[in-house]
């Protein structure tokens, strides 16, 4: 517990004294908050206007879930596919290469013309951005299996909807969740570049709407509370990886003692 409030300590102590040169440089300079407002300003504008904040933070939170979403379930089909097939990996590898290779802006305008300014479209985009290392950790885990385990169970008599169900996929259970951290921390990217192109709605929305008013403050503090919102995101994930592991690892133990007796 002393460990973990004092991992937790440092990084808070450093954005203390960031934002205390931050304040103390525009005090000083006397900057202007159209320009470069103080950390104490976009803190009462975050607090003064949470609700409206709030509002857009929760329609951008909502269209990250569904990117994520959308791809952990494709990333994972398609890791599958190409683990177990090597014409298939030869046929889409380079393709969800090459997808990363186009920008996101190029992509995210058609995106809105087709759908329209509703949720979906940033949805996709963010799954566009967050796909990526889902597929390469799931298919660099699939293979985490040692040969030892996967011809014991093919000696037992396993399909290979079994080995992978039984044996590849919890072996490749650290890298799958790393990706979707990873894809997860993108997807945020991915949806707020959404909300920039074409919005009704969400924080980077109210970016751009700001911005337009020389509004920084707001601006600032929308930043913030998509900070926050990747934030509890990832945090979120590594909970349940540490517990997901350590079921894992339980199970581990367990079989292992069974094979000792």
């Amino acid at each position: 517990m002393a460990m973990r409030m004092r991992a937790a300590l440092a990084p808070v102590c450093l954005l203390v004294l960031l934002a205390g040169a931050w304040e103390g440089a525009v005090r000083l300079y006397g900057v202007p908050p159209y320009i470069l407002p103080k950390p104490s300003r976009i803190l009462a504008v975050f607090f003064l206007r949470f609700p409206m904040i709030g509002h857009h933070a929760a329609i951008t939170l909502i269209e990250i879930v569904l990117g994520v979403a959308v791809a952990a379930v494709v990333g994972f089909g398609l890791a599958v596919l190409i683990y177990h097939s090597r014409l298939v990996e030869r046929a889409l590898h380079p393709l969800i290469v090459a997808s990363q290779m186009v920008p996101v802006f190029a992509v995210a305008p058609l995106l809105v013309f087709w759908f329209g300014y509703g949720v979906w479209p940033k949805a996709v985009v963010a799954a566009l951005i967050g796909f990526f290392p889902m597929v390469v950790n799931t298919v660099d885990g699939l293979g985490a299996a040692s040969g030892e385990s996967v011809d014991l169970f093919r000696s037992l008599g396993a399909s290979r909807v079994q080995i992978l169900v039984k044996l590849r996929f919890p072996a490749a259970l650290p890298l799958v969740l790393s990706g979707v951290k990873v894809g997860t921390t993108l997807a945020v990217v991915g949806a707020t570049i959404g909300e920039w192109i074409g919005a009704e709605r969400g924080l980077g929305y109210l970016m751009v709407q700001s911005n337009a008013r020389l509004q920084m403050d707001v601006v600032f503090a929308a930043i913030l509370a998509l900070t926050l919102l990747g934030l509890c995101l990832f945090g979120a994930l590594r909970t349940i990886e540490r517990r997901l592991l350590r079921w894992r690892q339980a199970g581990q133990s367990h079989r292992t003692a069974a094979v000792n007796r």
